[in-house]
C-alpha cells in the first residue's frame, strides 16, 4: 500500500479512537496504540509518539468543549494535584520506556512488554467496572495523596503511550467517588498534563522517532475532530450508555492485545 493509504488508515483510527475516547474519558491512546501496533506498519516508538500527539490534541479540545457545555464537573481541587503528579510521572514513564528500549535493543520485545502490561491493566479495569456497584468507594481529597496517585498514573500512561484513561477512570471512581461523566472529564484533564510532559521530554532529549510529518498532522487533525464530535455526543448520551460503550471498547482492546502479544512473541 502507498503512504497515502496508510495515512488515511491512521487518520481513521485516530478519529474513531478520539471520538470514543472523548465520550468515555479514555483519551484515545488505549485504542490507538494496540490497533496501530497490530498493523505492523511502524515501530512501537513511532506509534507511541503518534499516539501521544493525537491524544494531547483531542484532550485539550475535549476538556474545553465539555467545560464550556457544562456536560460534567471539573473538580480542580482533586484533578489539579493529580495532573501535577501525572506530569512528573509522564517524564519518569518516558525515561523508563527509553531505558528499557535501550537495554533490550529490540522493538518487538518492547512491544511485547507494553502489550502484556496493557492486557493485565485492561482486564483489571473490566473486572472492576463489572463489579463497581458492589464496591464501596472512598472520598480522598488530600493534595499530597492526589499528587502520589497522579505520579503513578503518569508513569503508567507515559510508559504505555496510551494516555491511561481506563486507569484514570477507575482511580477517580474508587478513590474520589466520581460519577461516570465527571470521571471522564477529569480523566482527560489529567491526560493533558501527562502527555504534554512526555511530549516535551521527547523533544528536549532529542528522541523524536523518524516519523513523516504527514502522519503527525493528519492524526492530530483526527484527534481535534474527534474531540469536537465526542464532546457533542457526550452531551446527549446517558451515563449508562457511556459505561456500555466503555466496556465494548475494553473487550475489543483485550482481543487486539492478545493478538499483539502473539505477533510480537513470534517475531522475537
Amino acid at each position: 500500500m502507498t503512504d497515502a493509504v496508510y495515512i488515511l488508515i491512521f487518520t481513521l483510527v485516530s478519529l474513531f479512537a478520539t471520538i470514543t475516547g472523548s465520550i468515555c474519558g479514555l483519551g484515545g491512546g488505549v485504542v490507538i496504540k494496540p490497533i496501530l501496533d497490530s498493523l505492523g506498519i511502524m515501530g512501537v516508538s513511532s506509534v507511541s509518539f503518534l499516539s501521544t500527539c493525537t491524544v494531547l490534541s483531542m484532550s485539550v479540545v475535549s476538556v474545553f468543549r465539555n467545560v464550556k457545555n457544562k456536560t460534567a464537573k471539573l473538580n480542580v481541587k482533586v484533578s489539579l494535584p493529580l495532573a501535577a503528579g501525572a506530569a512528573v510521572g509522564g517524564v519518569l514513564g518516558k525515561t523508563l520506556f527509553s531505558d528499557i528500549k535501550e537495554s533490550v535493543g529490540n522493538e518487538e520485545l518492547v512491544g511485547l512488554i507494553q502489550a502484556s502490561v496493557m492486557l493485565v491493566v485492561i482486564v483489571g479495569v473490566v473486572i472492576y467496572t463489572l463489579l463497581k456497584s458492589k464496591i464501596k468507594t472512598l472520598h480522598f481529597s488530600n493534595a499530597a495523596v492526589c499528587v502520589i496517585v497522579g505520579l503513578v498514573l503518569g508513569i503508567i500512561s507515559s510508559f504505555l503511550g496510551i494516555g491511561c484513561g481506563p486507569i484514570n477512570l477507575i482511580t477517580l471512581g474508587f478513590f474520589f467517588s466520581m460519577g461516570t461523566k465527571d470521571a471522564a472529564l477529569n480523566s482527560i484533564f489529567i491526560i493533558i498534563f501527562a502527555q504534554l510532559a512526555s511530549l516535551i521530554q521527547t523533544f528536549v532529549t532529542g528522541t523524536v522517532p523518524d516519523v513523516s510529518i504527514w502522519y503527525v498532522l493528519f492524526m492530530v487533525a483526527g484527534g481535534i475532530a474527534g474531540g469536537f464530535i465526542g464532546s457533542k455526543i457526550n452531551k446527549k448520551i446517558s451515563e449508562e450508555n457511556v459505561t456500555r460503550l466503555f466496556l465494548v471498547l475494553m473487550f475489543l482492546i483485550i482481543i487486539i492485545n492478545i493478538y499483539n502479544i502473539y505477533e510480537f512473541g513470534t517475531a522475537l
